[in-house]
């Protein structure tokens, strides 16, 4: 069986919905947001700059179902996904939603009811490809109510929803959790938000899943090789020949 290829074309439009760490929380720098980095790579590779929209809130909830939607900020992603994703047309979406509401202490079940109306909605208005991003690591877990009752099992459960939310609506999954290998020093010090280097090994855990299934991503690569593929055609049949690579004995023959 062949690979799926999500998408053949470079990104036009680049749209992530989420939280605190969409935003860029804790990093200085703009350019050293997973989110720029990722767009980056992508423009790159890509050979056309796709363009990113971030909209991302910090201690945002996913709705106002969500136990920690009374303090949250507002409007949670249910509240706002017409506007910020749909009405943007993109051709790339990543919904990056889970911590604050695991944090909560939302019920799994509603979550992914929340979860599956947006991917619903979105696809079935601008069907774009789908990125969805597990819950990331965290050092601790007490701190900051409303978001003071989560923990590691709960990590776990809410990240297996969103593989199967991956699974079953035909998403591509990029586990930052996993890219984050439970490292506390890829955390910073308020201990919920990923450092310069946590951002970093997001990025590449999101970009690194989009351009293993999307093969518009290899357009320049594609175009900057097309004389070695040529090359390599033309020379196939010196190429399926008994090679010879030890370099005295060639030398020996050349004399």
């Amino acid at each position: 069986m062949s690979k799926r290829d999500y998408y053949s074309k470079p990104f036009e439009r680049m749209v992530v919905l989420g939280e605190s760490h969409v935003a860029g929380a804790a990093v200085e720098e703009e350019r050293d947001r997973w989110v720029n980095i990722a767009a980056d790579l992508i423009s790159e590779f890509q050979g056309k700059p796709v363009k990113l929209y971030n909209k991302g809130i910090g201690a945002n909830a996913i709705s106002p179902r969500s136990p920690g939607y009374e303090r949250s900020a507002k409007p949670s992603a249910m509240e706002r996904y017409r506007e910020d994703v749909i009405a943007l047309k993109p051709d790339l979406f990543i919904l990056s939603y889970g911590l604050n509401d695991m944090r909560a202490g939302m019920h799994p079940e509603d979550f992914r009811k929340d979860m599956q109306k947006i991917i619903s909605d979105v696809r079935a208005t601008c069907n774009p490809v789908i990125v969805l991003t597990t819950v990331y690591h965290m050092s601790a877990y007490d701190l900051y109510p409303p978001y003071n009752v989560g923990s590691k099992e709960a990590t776990e459960v809410y990240n297996t929803i969103i593989r199967q939310l991956a699974d079953e609506n035909h998403c591509l999954l990029a586990d930052i959790y996993d890219a984050e290998g439970c490292a506390n020093w890829v955390i910073h010090p308020d201990t919920v938000h990923a450092n310069k280097l946590g951002h970093r090994l997001i990025a590449h855990r999101v970009f690194e899943v989009i351009a293993k299934n999307c093969s518009g991503v290899a357009a320049k690569v594609t175009e900057d090789l097309r004389r070695d593929v040529e090359e390599v055609a033309a020379t196939m049949g010196q190429r399926r020949a008994l090679q010879d690579y030890d370099q005295t004995r060639r030398r020996q023959k050349a004399n």
